[in-house]
């Protein structure tokens, strides 16, 4: 075992699946927190994916801190600490946490992507990514989420990236970092809460097996970063965009107010969001994880094939 790998301590069960070639599939912990849904959502959102990914055949690896130290999996007895988690970490945060012994730690997709490469786990599935926030050529403000996915190569399956965000500026800023943008069975990039955005991608696949294809090209090219799925958030959950529109820009308004930027908005505008949409919001969040667990558990499948 290499010295970065052995830096993330496996549960056993990954440990086991990883050492028998068997498919995994690393899961954000931030989603699952009440950092990402209020409780008890975030709680039925971890069951749910869990049930999804077993389903499809692979093993699921939450990924976070605890004690001290990365981790891609949890023991049973470990559940409800990663649950209450209460230190959100990006991919930057990962040393300082190490380094202060932080006793739990959720990661958000950036830092997942990273303990995934270093666990040797090739696929995740998350909800949405963040991406460039509107005004970025003001405050330069990018998710990390970004950088991080050209700089692993894990094959990252969500729903788009968030509607608030500016989805144009985000598809060009993947285009120029490298990164490879593929549409499973859509021909646009989905806004998370809804299939469509009216931005065009250049790539679509029709199957699971066709993406493990396409993450074998780049790897047999010398890509060293990941690929971005995108899976529109399955039709009977989907919150019309005008809908959301509104939403966003009542929550634009009070995060404006308030000066709040950057991911200091992101709750805001959420809050915003599920008042507009009579708390809709949340089902819609659920039913898009659990079918993103899905996709990454059959990519992950086919990957070993």
């Amino acid at each position: 075992m290499s010295a970065q790998r052995s830096a993330v301590r496996l549960s056993r069960e990954v440990e086991a699946a990883l050492a028998d070639g068997r498919p995994v599939v690393a899961l954000e912990s931030t989603i699952t927190s009440s950092f990402g849904l209020p409780a008890p959502h975030n709680r039925d959102c971890y069951e749910r994916v869990d049930r999804a990914i077993r389903a499809a055949g692979a093993i699921p690896a939450v990924t976070g801190v605890l004690d001290g130290r990365m981790i891609a999996g949890v023991e049973q007895e470990e559940i409800e600490r990663i649950l209450a988690g209460d230190w959100k970490l990006a991919e930057r945060d990962l040393p300082i946490a190490l380094a202060r012994g932080a006793a739990i730690g959720v990661s958000t997709v950036s830092a997942t992507v990273a303990i995934a490469h270093l666990a040797g786990i090739r696929t995740f599935a998350t909800g949405g990514i963040g991406g460039v926030h509107r005004g970025a050529e003001t405050t330069f403000d990018i998710s990390s989420d970004l950088g991080a996915m050209a700089r692993h190569p894990v094959i990252v399956v969500s729903a788009g990236a968030k509607a608030f965000l500016d989805l144009p500026k985000t598809i060009e800023y993947l285009e120029t970092l490298g990164v490879p943008v593929v549409g499973y069975r859509c021909s646009e990039f989905p806004a998370f809460w809804s299939r469509t955005s009216g931005i065009s991608l250049p790539h679509r696949a029709e199957s699971a097996a066709e993406i493990a294809a396409i993450a074998a090209a780049a790897t047999s090219v010398g890509w060293g970063g990941g690929i971005l799925v995108a899976n529109p958030i399955p039709a009977d959950a989907e919150i019309p965009a005008a809908e959301i529109a509104t939403a966003i820009e009542s929550g634009l308004d009070v995060a404006a107010r308030e000066g709040a930027i950057g991911p200091a908005a992101t709750p805001r505008i959420l809050a915003a969001i599920a008042a507009a949409t009579a708390s809709r919001s949340i089902p819609a969040n659920l039913a898009l994880a659990e079918s993103n667990a899905t996709l990454a558990a059959e990519i992950a499948v086919a990957l070993t094939r």
